[in-house]
């Protein structure tokens, strides 16, 4: 198992909309018509896999913004 941590990435698919992606990944795990959408999708995954690495790349398949996604189900964060 890597030590890198996971990670996703919201970037343009050539066709039009969105792909949500892990990294080296062959096929997108998820396609949107919005970016706003596939960002939240991505937030998602990476929520319940544990957290990772949220990159999201701009129609010129730049990296425009990177963001850390905490661990979606922390138990501390929970009231008891």
């Amino acid at each position: 198992m890597s030590d890198k941590p996971q990670r996703r990435i919201v970037e343009p698919n050539p066709d039009g909309g969105w792909d949500v992606a892990a990294r080296n990944a062959t096929r997108a795990s998820a396609h949107y018509d919005k970016q706003a959408d596939a960002i939240d999708r991505a937030r998602q995954i990476l929520g319940n896999i544990g957290g990772g690495e949220l990159e999201i790349r701009g129609q010129d398949g730049q990296v425009r913004k990177q963001d850390t996604v905490p661990h979606g189900n922390d138990p501390r964060s929970s009231k008891g």
